[in-house]
């Protein structure tokens, strides 16, 4: 029985940091998979009203009709605005650096910059 307890233990220590870096790397993808929605909803936004929404409307525009928009044609998106894996919302402003908007999260630590889960991920 302590023979296999040992054989147990010493897989865990193996296999362990394994399983947690694993799920890391897919919060990582899930956020860049919902970013790519998010910007497909934007897009058909754009479509029906000429311009993106404004950072004051933000992602909300994409569920909720935002006053003074005359060619509205949504909800653009099913549900609410998701949450990054992380359990932050979303970052979106217009216009961006590079983009006209600037989608993104922050990652696992919440701030700008750094690596791997904790890298920004995004449209900026």
């Amino acid at each position: 029985m302590l023979v296999v307890l040992v054989i147990i233990t010493l897989l865990a220590t193996l296999v362990g940091p394994q399983l947690f870096q694993k799920v890391s790397s897919s919060k990582v993808k899930v956020a860049i998979a919902q970013i790519e929605l998010l910007s497909s909803s934007l897009d058909a936004y754009r479509l029906d009203n000429g311009h993106y929404p404004t950072t004051e409307q933000g992602l909300k525009a994409l569920r909720h009709e935002p006053a003074g928009e005359k060619y509205w044609d949504g909800p653009y998106i099913a549900k609410a605005v998701p949450h990054d894996p992380w359990d932050s919302a979303y970052h979106y402003k217009r216009p961006g650096k590079d983009n006209p908007y600037a989608l993104y999260t922050l990652g696992v630590d919440g701030t700008e910059g750094g690596e791997k889960e904790a890298a920004d991920q995004g449209i900026f």
